[in-house]
């Protein structure tokens, strides 16, 4: 019997043609996707429950709910049955799955989805490999995908197992009803201790793969607050009111305190040698959010991992004349 699946259509597809927006949301090819449109399987939800047909070339509106009648699938040829490549899995520790949510523990090195120049490991492919179902709604290669981490950054990352932890997720995080903590080593003393950066974040202009703080970029607003000061550097609470790339890592770069490790913005490489870092000291500490499907708030943390710990117990031994750390000021 044909599955079929009602979605809120996001505001990135709003005024998009129904094939071409219906292939984004199941993934299908736009092919299948007009075919589904003109045999009437797409159809706009009304208010009262009515479902009005859709053509291929009818445009969604966002926030519209549409159902959508699935094609029945085709048997799987030998390439759908392949395992992902060995390069792209990694044994990933998982806090929490149910039927809608997966939540993991990402470790340093490892990408959210596969993209143009990266050929490492995915959370994805890594998931797929230890049989998790993952939601299909998302553009191909991020199916599931509801928030990201940067390769070099380990934490708490949910992925949707669900299409309808996918719409309860991407409406949860666009409307800022998400909140994650992060904690960050950075260099330099803040002033404020306790702060809140309010710069517009976009791509910079001679740095395809970097970002910076630009009157052109999109509204960027991250919130710190100094935990501990040690000699050089302080570690700081950070909450995020938006979610841009990079957003921590160029914030805090753009007043002068970058994360301590990121050559890519600034950092001093001595310092992260000195201190064994091959990467940012930027750790996803909490993720809290609204289940889904029970409606009750859930919250997962994650310790600092191995190299962020060593780093931190380094610059705990530190002072300011060298003798051990007698003097370190504490919040409070």
């Amino acid at each position: 019997m044909a599955e079929s699946r009602r979605l809120l259509v996001p505001e990135g597809l709003h005024g998009e043609r129904v094939d071409a927006g219906v292939a984004r949301m199941l993934g299908l090819s736009r092919t299948k996707a007009a075919g589904c449109a003109d045999s009437g399987g797409v159809c706009l939800v009304l208010a009262d429950g009515s479902l009005v047909p859709l053509s291929r070339s009818d445009r969604l509106q966002a926030e519209r709910w549409v159902e959508i009648l699935l094609p029945e699938p085709e048997l799987p040829t030998p390439l759908d049955t392949c395992p992902p490549p060995p390069e792209q899995v990694v044994q990933l520790e998982v806090l929490y799955s149910d039927a809608d949510i997966i939540v993991i523990d990402k470790p340093v090195g490892v990408a959210v989805h596969a993209s143009v120049g990266w050929s490492g490991p995915t959370v994805l492919a890594s998931l797929a490999a230890a049989g998790f179902r993952i939601s299909t709604s998302g553009i191909h290669e991020r199916q599931g995908v509801v928030h990201r981490l940067d390769v070099g950054t380990t934490g708490v990352l949910v992925v949707a197992a669900s299409e309808r932890a996918y719409t309860h997720l991407k409406r949860a995080f666009k409307y800022r009803q998400v909140s994650k903590r992060y904690s960050a080593l950075v260099q330099g003393f803040p002033d404020p201790r306790r702060g809140t950066i309010d710069a517009p974040i976009g791509r910079h202009p001679g740095h395809d793969y970097r970002y910076t703080v630009t009157s052109s970029g999109r509204a960027s607003i991250t919130h710190y607050d100094t935990v501990e000061v040690f000699p050089r550097v302080s570690l700081l609470d950070i909450g995020l009111q938006t979610g841009r790339t990079h957003q921590i890592r160029v914030h805090m770069a753009a007043v002068g305190h970058p994360v301590v490790g990121d050559d890519t913005y600034g950092s001093d490489p001595v310092l992260a040698a000195q201190l064994g870092l091959q990467r940012q000291w930027l750790h996803a500490r909490e993720l809290s959010f609204t289940h889904p499907a029970t409606g009750e708030q859930v919250c997962f943390t994650s310790p600092f991992p191995a190299d962020l710990a060593a780093a931190l117990d380094t610059v705990r031994t530190w002072d300011y004349t060298g003798a051990p750390a007698a003097r370190r000021r504490r919040k409070g």
